[in-house]
């Protein structure tokens, strides 16, 4: 079950909307990797503003996941593609429904 996330706001440059949007898409392929990462989603809220959000079951994933490969290359394409730097938000999770999880599994979380 996971009980912390991540969350981080990207605003694309003017004229970079579909070069930040192909970013992301082409992470998913290293959160698949990641076993440590309960689940990962790249987001559009609007034409320049994206978001990621991701989950962890424990502060030891999610410290592999800031120190990995998908940090690693969105901190590497930042300048290039977003507006300003990517504000990443640290999140605990109160409560979910993730698939996969039974009401006895949370019971005894």
């Amino acid at each position: 079950m996971s009980k912390l996330a991540l969350w981080v706001e990207l605003e694309a440059k003017s004229g970079k909307e579909k070069e930040a949007e192909d970013f992301l898409k082409s992470a998913q392929p290293l959160a698949m990797r990641e076993p440590g990462t309960t689940t990962w989603y790249a987001i559009r809220l609007g034409p320049a503003k994206f978001g990621i959000f991701d989950t962890f079951p424990d502060e030891q994933s999610r410290d592999a996941h800031l120190s990995g490969d998908i940090a690693k290359a969105l901190f590497a394409k930042a300048a290039d593609l977003f507006a300003k730097p990517p504000e990443v938000h640290k999140l605990e999770i109160l409560a979910s429904k993730d698939p996969g999880v039974t009401a006895a599994t949370t019971a005894r979380a």
